[in-house]
């Protein structure tokens, strides 16, 4: 999400500058915009929309010097806009900041600053940072920032530079990726390793809480308290390609093992131990007068509406149905201003999805959006707006998006369910707790990709599967099987267990790969009872399943174990490993696994 490129050196930093972040377009963004140190002042220049507008307009303006920053914004607080782009800077522009991640606390400290006399001109939550290093400026630009940074809370990498200073480069990182290139008589900042290549192979890896004082001879690391730390650069022996993937062959594998960050970003400050769930946007008193909801989504994001529905019925008790986008107008859905409307979009711009927003509106029915990017139609045109900070997502596939969108569907039925008091609050903690525990699990679910790897060798071949589940374990199920086909192009189908009596098993034959998922104890008897009735036709049966259901699961070709959650959170960890099984299937195959054919990522044609 975003990109940050600094450079100090002999050079001009503009033009380094822009091809840093022309290497780092991969992560997507919305607007960019540089600062440099031009004779004895800071000169910041920033465009709305690609990295073409932001070079037009320095065609026209000259900003040449050797130190500078540069950013590539993924809009989050506050829509795409040339104020709203970075750099951001102090009120008499000495001091100019860019910035990834989230300060969870920024309204409060919009509070305090404006106390003092400090002025805003954007929504964003980076513009706190800049005054705040005013605030404590007494020239000395490191304690500054090290004084400024204890007060946030959140993700956050930082380059700063000073018109006082101006020799000087800052570099911060909390649990936001930033890194260091090593050259000769020249130093770079940047959020990703392809920035940097071009100049350098050795890189510093930043630590969270350490603070960097960069110039054109020397890097200087230094932690939260200011005690020097003694860390020497390594050296990367990647392509320039191979870098932008993080070393991963594809995006998709990349973005796979980004979800726990992902989970953690949607999570933070939303959810806390012991305090009720937070939902942007909403009070109790909005959501109690809701006595029907609708899910309006398509593809992946209607898969997550599925979990959605069996979520918010269970722990709120409020009748939910889920439509497909593109049949919702047609089917003459009866809306009334007591209705919520929750429509789901990782784009926000998908033509049927905003269709529908469109209608509820007309109808008179209040609509939440929950969407990936700030900014889009969907976004706008909505009452209410919940972000999932998945970050650009560069694979067609979606993976760290759908398990976001899960994430986002408990977030608001804990919150519906302590706003309308449906269960007692012990037992909502019981679901809160493991919720706040996932990205953690989702490390360990990681951990079965060598057995995945595994297994997709033995049925990449095959031309045909079938996946089954019953509850919750077949609305997983069915994204497994939309994995399989988007991007490995073999025929699959998904069906309830206790549906195969009904006709579908009249496909099974001998050899016929069966993916069961079963991680509910209460139900994985009938489960099983389904997985040795295709067992017994022949079927090669795999079974996904956990700690509490893989004992009761004996007949089966093949099985892997989950990390035990609650049964209600099973469709987040039952993903992870069906979108690894998919792409290990597509890269046996020697498909093209992030441009499938056909597929778009944003389909904005109904």
């Amino acid at each position: 999400m975003c990109g940050i490129v600094g450079y100090t050196g002999n050079k001009n930093a503009t033009e380094i500058l822009m091809k840093g972040l022309k290497s780092l377009e991969y992560r997507g963004y919305d607007s960019a915009g540089v600062a440099v140190f031009t004779g004895s002042k800071i000169k910041t220049v920033k465009e709305k929309g690609r990295l073409k507008n932001l070079k037009a307009m320095l065609l026209e303006t000259s900003v040449e010097g050797n130190t500078g920053i540069g950013h590539t914004r993924w809009a989050t607080h506050g829509v795409p806009s040339d104020i709203n782009s970075h750099p951001h800077t102090s009120e008499d522009g000495k001091i100019a900041v860019v910035h990834n991640g989230i300060i969870e606390n920024y309204e409060e400290l919009r509070v305090m600053l404006k106390s003092k006399g400090y002025t805003f001109k954007s929504e964003t939550d980076t513009e706190v940072i800049p005054h705040l290093i005013d605030m404590y400026y007494d020239g000395d630009v490191f304690c500054a920032v090290k004084k400024a940074v204890s007060h946030l809370d959140g993700s956050y990498a930082l380059g700063v530079i000073c018109e006082n200073e101006p020799d000087k480069l800052i570099a911060v990182r909390n649990r936001s990726p930033l890194i260091i290139g090593a050259g000769e008589g020249e130093n770079f900042i940047a959020s990703d390793i392809p920035a940097v290549l071009p100049y350098t192979r050795n890189v510093f890896f930043l630590d969270d809480g350490e603070i960097a004082v960069i110039t054109k001879g020397s890097v200087n690391i230094y932690d939260s308290d200011g005690q020097a730390v003694e860390k020497l650069p390594e050296t990367v022996n990647l392509s320039e390609t191979a870098a932008q993937k993080g070393g991963y062959e594809h995006f998709m594998l990349k973005e796979i093992h980004e979800q726990p960050k992902a989970v953690a970003d949607t999570l933070r400050s939303r959810i806390s131990n012991g305090k009720n769930v937070k939902f942007d946007g909403f009070d109790a008193e909005t959501v109690t007068g809701f006595e029907k909801i609708c899910i309006v989504a398509c593809g992946t994001a209607y898969h997550a509406g599925l979990v959605g529905k069996m979520v918010i019925e269970k722990l709120a008790k409020v009748p939910t149905d889920v439509e497909l986008a593109s049949e919702f107008r047609y089917n003459e859905p009866l809306l009334d201003n007591n209705m919520l409307v929750i429509a789901i979009s990782q784009s926000g711009e998908t033509a049927d999805t905003l269709a529908g927003v469109r209608l509820a509106k007309e109808k008179g029915a209040y609509v939440l959006a929950i969407t990936n990017v700030a900014g889009s139609s969907i976004s706008r045109e909505a009452d209410n707006v919940f972000y999932t900070y998945a970050g650009p997502e560069i694979s067609v596939a979606s993976t760290k998006a759908y398990t976001t969108q899960l994430v986002a569907m408990y977030l608001f039925a804990l919150f519906l369910a302590e706003s309308r008091k449906t269960l007692k609050p012990t037992e909502l903690d019981i679901v809160k707790n493991e919720l706040l525990n996932m990205p953690e699990t989702l490390e360990s679910v990681l951990e079965l990709e060598g057995e995945i790897k595994r297994l997709s060798k033995e049925i990449y071949k095959e031309t045909d599967m079938y996946f089954l589940g019953r509850g919750l374990d077949y609305k997983a199920a069915m994204e497994g099987s939309l994995k399989l086909k988007e991007i490995s192009y073999i025929h699959s189908e998904t069906y309830a267990g206790g549906e195969l009596k009904h006709g579908p098993i009249a496909l099974i034959e001998e050899g016929t790969v069966v993916i069961a998922i079963s991680t509910n104890k209460e139900i994985c008897a009938k489960m099983d009872s389904n997985i040795k009735e295709v067992t017994a036709r022949g079927a090669y049966t795999v079974v996904f399943a956990n700690e509490s259901t893989a004992t009761q699961h004996k007949e089966c070709s093949d099985i892997i174990t989950m990390p035990e959650v609650n049964p209600l959170l099973t469709p987040i960890t039952s993903a992870v490993p069906l979108q690894l099984l998919a792409y290990y299937v597509a890269y046996n195959k020697g498909e093209a696994i992030d441009k499938p054919r056909n597929l778009a990522k944003s389909v904005t044609v109904e």
